[in-house]
C-alpha cells in the first residue's frame, strides 16, 4: 500500500499555514498551536509526523507535481518535449529560452518556493531532533534525523540542478535571515555531502527495519548512492557566472569527489541490500504496479498519494480518450514528452531495453463497450515517439482522477550505482576496474544467446580510459532515456551542446535516410493481433523492407520538408547556446520579493 503522509502537529504554525493541505493525504492529531517543539521532537511518533511533513511540498500543485518534473530535464540528446516546435512558455522551459516572467513558472507557489518550504520544514525538524530527540545510530530518532537531512539535500540538489547558485538556508528562518542573497553553490554542495555522510551513519539499510521496508522512506543504500551522485555533480563541469568550468574549490576536485563516489557506490554494491531487477521490462512493470517494497532496484521514490502526482499523466504512452480499458484519467493523457526519433534506431536490435523505452504508437479513440470503452493501438508519425517506461496498461489499479495519477517518481535506482562505480573506477583505477560494473548492466540488457558478443566481447574491447568513458556515456543513454537524468550528466561531462548538435544531425540524417540511418525502412506494415487491440508491426527494424504478405496495412514512415527541419531545429532555440542557458532563471516574482538581494546571472 502506498505510503500516506501523516503530520502529527506542525511546528510554528505561521510557517506552515501557507501550505495547502491535500485531501486525505494526512491527518492532524492536534492543532499545531497546542504542540511545542520540545514535545514533538522528544516523541518518535510525533517527530515522524513532522518529518513526513517535509515531503508535502513535493506534491503541491505547482511544485514537483505539475511544474518541476514535467519540464526539468528536457531537451537532451535522447528526450524532448514533443511540442518543442510550438512557440510558448511551456516550450521555452525546454528549448533553453526560459525567461524570468515565464507564465508557467512565475508564481509565488512555484517549485522554487515549494523547495524552500520543504527546506524550511527540514530545518525545523533537524534543529528540533538534535535538540530534543537524542538521535543516535540505530534509534528511531537517528533514522528520522537522517531522513530529514536527506530530504533537505534532495530539495537543495534539485534547486542547484535547475537554478545554479541559490540562497543557502541551513537553519530555520529568523527576521535577520528573511532575505538572503545567492550563495556560491560549492558551499551548498559541501554541506549536502557532509549531511549525507552523517545521514548514512543514522539510517538503516533497506529492509533492515520495518521503517526501511518501503522505498518511500530513506535508507542507507539510497543515501550513499545519492551522495555519490552529488559528488560527481559537484566536481563536474557546470555553468558559473564566469563561464562553464569545474569547481575551483580543492575540496570538490575530481580526485576527491570521484574517490568518494567510488567508495560510496562500492559500499552499496557490496552490501547486497539492493539489486537490478531480473528483467528491464519487469523493473518498469513493477514500477507501474506501484510496488514500493525496498531491496530491489528502486532506491528511493518521491511519494505521491493516489490523487496527486503526474508521472503517467505527463510521460506515459498517450491515451486519446477520456476513458478506455486501462484508465479514466482524461483525454490525451501522457505523451507530453518522448524519445528523439532516432533513439530507437541507435539501440542494438537485440537490446531488451529498446522496446520498453521507445514506443511508436498511441492508444486511439475508445469505442463504447462494457465494462469500459475499448481503445486500440494506433501508429503515429516518425517524429513522435512515447516513453514506454510509463504505461497505464501496466498498472494494477484504474486511475479515475481527471487531473493526477498518483504514481511515484523513481528518484534513483541501482543501475545508476553500477554506472557511477564504472565511471569512477575507470577514472581512478582504469578501464579494467570498470568492466564488471558495465557488464552487469549489459548482461540484463541482452538475451543469453547474445551476451558473448554484446556483453563480454563488447566490454572487454574497451581497454582504454577514453573508450570506456565514451561507452559509459552511451550506456547511460540506453539505460535512462525517459527518466530525465540525462541533462545533468551531459552538463557535468561538458557535453551538453556537443551532444545536442549531434542529435540534430542524427535527426537530419534519419529524415533524409542517409548516413547511419540509410537502412531505416520508409514504410511500416501493421495488423492487429488476435486481441484486436495490439499492433503487430513489421518494418521498424533496420532492413525490414520486404512486404510481409497479406493482412498487413501500410503507413509511410517518413519525416521530411520544412516541418521536419523546424522540429529538428527546435531541440534548442535557434540563436541560443545551451551551454549559456544551462539553468532556468530565478522567476521574477522572487526577484521582486527579495528586498534587492536576488538577481539573475547568465545574461537573463
Amino acid at each position: 500500500m502506498k505510503h500516506k503522509l501523516i503530520i502529527a502537529g506542525l511546528i510554528i504554525s505561521s510557517l506552515f499555514s501557507s501550505c495547502q493541505q491535500f485531501e486525505d493525504d494526512y491527518l492532524d492529531t492536534e492543532a499545531p498551536s497546542t504542540l511545542q517543539p520540545s514535545l514533538i521532537f522528544s516523541d518518535a511518533e510525533l517527530a515522524k509526523g513532522a518529518v513526513d511533513g517535509i515531503k508535502v511540498p513535493f506534491a503541491e500543485t505547482n511544485s514537483y507535481r505539475g511544474r518541476f518534473l514535467p519540464y526539468y530535464g528536457l531537451n537532451t540528446d535522447v528526450e524532448w518535449y514533443n511540442a518543442s516546435q510550438t512557440a510558448g512558455d511551456k516550450a521555452d522551459l525546454c528549448v533553453y529560452d526560459a525567461r524570468p516572467g515565464n507564465t508557467e513558472m512565475n508564481t509565488t507557489t512555484n517549485a522554487y518556493a515549494m523547495m524552500y518550504l520543504g527546506i524550511e520544514r527540514a530545518n525545523i525538524c533537524i534543529e528540533g531532533i538534535r535538540q530534543y530527540g537524542k538521535p543516535l545510530p540505530g534509534t528511531e530518532m537517528g533514522q528520522l534525523l537522517g531522513e530529514a537531512l536527506t530530504l533537505r539535500a534532495i530539495y537543495y540538489a534539485d534547486l542547484l540542478k535547475a537554478w545554479g547558485d541559490v540562497p543557502a538556508r541551513f537553519q530555520p528562518i529568523t527576521t535577520a535571515t528573511l532575505y538572503l542573497p545567492k550563495s556560491n553553490r560549492d558551499i551548498i554542495y559541501k554541506q549536502l555531502i557532509a549531511d549525507l555522510g552523517e545521514a548514512s551513519t543514522l539510517v538503516a539499510w533497506p529492509n533492515e527495519t520495518s521503517y526501511t521496508s518501503t522505498v518511500e522512506h530513506v535508507n542507507k543504500a539510497f543515501v550513499k548512492a545519492f551522495r555519490a551522485r552529488l559528488a560527481l555533480v559537484s566536481s563536474g563541469y557546470q555553468q558559473y557566472p564566469d563561464g562553464v568550468r569545474r569547481s575551483s574549490d580543492p575540496e570538490l576536485s575530481v580526485a576527491n569527489m570521484y574517490a568518494l563516489a567510488l567508495k560510496e557506490s562500492r559500499e552499496v554494491i557490496e552490501s547486497g541490500s539492493a539489486h537490478l531487477e531480473s528483467t528491464f521490462e519487469g523493473l518498469w512493470r513493477k514500477y507501474n504496479q506501484e510496488i514500493t517494497t525496498a531491496g530491489g532496484e528502486s532506491l528511493w521514490e518521491l511519494p505521491f498519494a493516489d490523487g496527486r502526482g503526474r508521472m503517467l499523466f505527463t510521460f506515459a504512452v498517450k491515451h486519446t480518450s477520456v476513458s478506455d480499458q486501462f484508465q479514466a484519467n482524461g483525454a490525451n493523457r501522457g505523451g507530453v514528452a518522448g524519445p528523439l526519433p532516432f533513439v530507437f534506431y541507435d539501440y542494438d536490435q537485440t537490446d531488451l531495453r529498446r522496446d520498453v523505452t521507445c514506443v511508436p504508437y498511441k492508444w486511439g479513440t475508445a469505442v463504447a463497450a462494457s465494462p469500459y470503452p475499448i481503445a486500440k493501438q494506433e501508429l503515429g508519425t516518425l517524429d513522435t515517439w512515447y516513453f514506454g517506461k510509463y504505461r497505464y496498461e501496466w498498472m494494477t489499479r484504474r486511475v479515475t482522477s481527471d487531473n493526477d495519477d498518483g504514481v511515484n517518481k523513481m528518484y534513483m535506482r541501482y543501475a545508476e550505482v553500477l554506472l557511477i562505480a564504472a565511471e569512477t573506477a575507470n577514472e581512478i583505477e582504469g578501464a579494467g576496474a570498470a568492466m564488471p560494473y558495465l557488464k552487469e548492466i549489459r548482461r540484463r540488457s541482452f538475451p543469453a544467446g547474445a551476451q558473448a558478443v554484446k556483453v563480454e566481447a563488447y566490454v572487454d574491447a574497451l581497454n582504454s580510459k577514453e573508450a570506456m568513458f565514451n561507452a559509459i556515456v552511451e550506456e547511460n543513454k540506453y539505460e535512462f532515456t525517459g527518466e530525465m537524468e540525462r541533462k545533468q550528466n551531459l552538463i557535468r561531462w561538458n557535453l551538453l551542446k556537443a551532444k545536442l548538435d549531434e542529435a540534430k544531425q542524427k535527426m537530419t540524417d534519419l529524415s533524409a535516410r542517409s548516413g547511419a540511418y540509410a537502412d531505416v525502412p520508409a514504410t511500416l506494415y501493421y495488423k492487429y493481433k488476435t486481441d484486436n487491440v495490439s499492433l503487430d508491426i513489421y518494418g521498424l527494424n533496420r532492413g525490414e523492407t520486404t512486404n510481409p504478405g497479406t493482412g498487413y496495412s501500410t503507413i509511410v514512415w517518413t519525416w521530411t520538408g520544412t516541418a521536419a527541419d523546424t522540429k529538428i531545429n527546435s531541440l534548442y532555440k535557434t540563436g541560443v547556446n545551451p551551454d549559456q542557458r544551462q539553468y532556468w532563471p530565478i522567476w521574477q516574482v522572487f526577484i521582486d520579493g527579495s528586498n534587492g538581494q536576488l538577481k539573475n546571472d547568465y545574461g537573463y
